[in-house]
């Protein structure tokens, strides 16, 4: 049974299939399968799909990240449902959410964290045969859009009929829909290909207007020039910039997420399907995942490279950033953000000069000989870096292959729980979410503990009480005790000579 999608309600101007009411806009349960090609990359039949918010936030999961046979490990392995605001279950002393999901509607629950006015452009990009990718039109007039014509439509979308594609302009991100239509014109070349996008300040609420963006690049490619949803779309939906416009005036609440957890996760966003993308990220790399997380903790510049489409790929960004979430207040303000840069381009060059730690994808080979732009390069499943002192941290370590078994056994108890007791409430994202950032927690939680004891030396039982092992993972170790400040602790003269 495919489940409700939680994409926002269509908006006013936008067609409504006859078959539904208009007070019905909001179930995308019968809406039309999602486009074949993106399909096809998600390995997905379910209709729709974007990024969206789980109402209400996390729901109260128990995760055993695994530590060894360390006193401290954490409780074994559960998965409780709860109120949607209940918090992680360690943290028991917070008051219960007043509100459970049979009393609030889904609609109702999504309201009380919806962001409004955020929309700080709306544009149109067009391939043209003799100029190549051009931007055709947009508004606000005077917007800075210079570049954005690269990103709206990745290099190689020739290739797909329909894509996504999420990225960055400036202090902004964006999100823009692809489609390419078989045209009878020697002008075009048998081809029209556009894109029709947004800029927002925030990442984590564009995927409601994604349906919105289908539907408005369809529509330009049958008839070109009819912009009057799009400007009353950002009549309706645009954000109020200050005289410089650099900054959004109405800068967006506090997100569930954030609220919850820490200011220092990323929102959680999933492809609206019952295998979200933490999952199909999880299955697509396999024992890698390990591998990538150490090195999203270690706040390295991750660049992901893959053919069009793209959208899976900006999924695969958003997934590499929270296997790096920490909420233990106060760890990781000294360290680089990890930021998401999404889809790039050869015009991103500059701008990633310029970063100590990101992710971001490209469809462009050219990158890989860039090896001044990024410490570790990924091409499908295969990750690889050209700096020598990372080699080492490509190799699995025990813990590593224990970690990983863990979250496949219990990844396979919540499908058991979803199928035989009909639990509906608990996802994979949440539990794939929380299993690393248990582990990030039990990892810095034991640093801080033994920072302050009397005799500030890593054993190998306080190694293992982090869920690493002793011996595989003294590089990582080291390199996680230089980059968080922790370097004044000392390693155990076994630690050192392993």
């Amino acid at each position: 049974m495919v489940e409700r999608s939680d994409r926002a309600p269509l908006l006013d101007w936008e067609e409504v299939p006859p078959a539904e009411k208009p007070d019905e806009a909001g179930d995308d349960s019968e809406k039309p399968p999602a486009s074949p090609s993106s399909s096809r990359a998600l390995g997905c039949s379910a209709p729709g799909f974007g990024w969206s918010t789980s109402p209400g936030g996390p729901k109260s999961v128990c995760i055993d990240t695994g530590g060894g046979g360390s006193g401290s490990a954490l409780p074994a392995t559960s998965i409780t449902p709860a109120a949607p605001d209940a918090p992680l279950c360690p943290d028991t002393d917070d008051p219960p959410s007043d509100s459970t999901p049979e009393e609030l509607s889904l609609e109702s629950r999504m309201v009380k964290w919806e962001e409004k006015d955020q929309i700080v452009s709306v544009f149109v990009v067009a391939f043209n045969t003799r100029s190549g990718n051009m931007l055709e039109w947009c508004l606000p007039r005077d917007m800075d859009l210079d570049g954005v014509e690269f990103k709206a439509i990745a290099s190689g979308s020739h290739r797909v009929s329909t894509d996504f594609i999420y990225f960055r302009k400036g202090s902004y991100f964006g999100l823009a829909c692809f489609a390419n239509m078989a045209v009878e014109s020697a002008v075009e070349r048998g081809a029209r290909m556009k894109s029709v996008g947004i800029l927002s300040p925030s990442y984590t609420l564009l995927y409601r207007y994604m349906s919105f963006l289908e539907h408005q690049v369809r529509l330009q490619l049958q008839a070109p020039g009819h912009y009057s949803p799009l400007e009353a779309f950002y009549e309706d939906k645009r954000a109020l910039l200050p005289p410089g416009g650099e900054r959004v005036v109405t800068v967006s609440p506090a997100h569930t997420w954030s609220t919850t957890l820490s200011h220092s996760m990323h929102p959680e966003m999933k492809i609206t399907h019952p295998a979200g993308c933490m999952s199909q990220f999880t299955r697509f790399f396999g024992e890698q995942i390990m591998v990538i997380w150490k090195l999203a903790l270690l706040r390295r510049r991750i660049l992901i490279f893959s053919p069009p489409p793209v959208g899976v790929v900006c999924y695969r960004v958003y997934c590499c950033c929270c296997l790096a979430n920490i909420s233990i207040p106060g760890v990781g303000v000294a360290v680089p953000e990890f930021r998401p840069f999404f889809y790039v381009n050869v015009a991103d060059i500059s701008a990633l000069e310029n970063e100590l730690a990101y992710v971001a994808c490209t469809t462009e080979k050219i990158f890989e000989e860039k090896k001044d732009l990024y410490d570790v390069y990924v091409d499908n499943q295969n990750v690889k870096t050209y700096r020598e002192g990372l080699k080492p941290l490509l190799r699995l370590s025990a813990a590593d292959k224990d970690k990983y078994r863990r979250l496949t056994e219990q990844r396979q108890m919540l499908l058991y729980s979803q199928e035989v007791n009909g639990d509906s409430i608990s996802s994979e994202e949440d539990l794939f979410i929380l299993f690393f950032l248990e582990q990030n927690n039990r990892i810095f939680q034991t640093l801080s503990e033994v920072a302050g004891s009397p005799d500030p030396t890593l054993t190998h039982e306080s190694v293992r009480a982090m869920g690493l092992d002793p011996h595989g993972d003294r590089l990582f170790l080291l390199h996680l005790l230089e980059i968080y400040g922790y370097d004044t602790l000392l390693l155990s003269d076994q630690l050192c000579c392993s």
